[in-house]
């Protein structure tokens, strides 16, 4: 059973990214499943550390990217939004070329609350980084302005 409220369109994605940091980084969605979002991010000079390796905030980034994004796409957007409360990412394996695949599952997707399970590949398919998000359920405020 699909988790969207309203079904993502790959299009519609990687338009929203321009002008961003995810366009800044490269983060382009590439799937979209009945309950996980895809997106990939080249490991090169924009996201390496001093090292050469991938930088962990570059892993923080995807992963949070992809959980938001894909818990916006649960609710309703017209009543709630859906805010960053807490990111959490282990770092377990080195990658210095190629791109890596972020996947975004949900836990728990809550009335007030969501926690998201990112977990991040190398092209050979060895896990990288496993991250956790969590979300908060927001009432959308409406507000005039002059």
């Amino acid at each position: 059973m699909a988790i969207w409220h309203r079904p993502p369109s790959l299009d519609q994605l990687n338009g929203s990214s321009s002008d961003t940091l995810m366009a800044h980084l490269d983060i382009r969605y590439s799937e979209v499943g009945d309950d996980y979002l895809v997106a990939t991010m080249p490991v090169d000079a924009r996201t390496h550390q001093p090292f050469g390796m991938l930088h962990g905030g570059a892993s923080v980034v995807l992963a949070e990217t992809l959980g938001s994004v894909a818990g916006n796409y649960c609710v309703d957007p017209e009543r709630y939004c859906c805010l960053g409360m807490e990111v959490n990412a282990n770092h377990l394996r080195p990658v210095r070329r190629g791109r890596v695949t972020g996947t975004a599952r949900p836990v728990m997707l809550g009335a007030t609350s969501q926690v998201w399970e990112i977990r991040i590949t190398s092209e050979r398919g060895d896990l990288v980084c496993l991250s956790r998000l969590t979300l908060a359920v927001r009432k959308r405020v409406r507000r005039d302005t002059d």
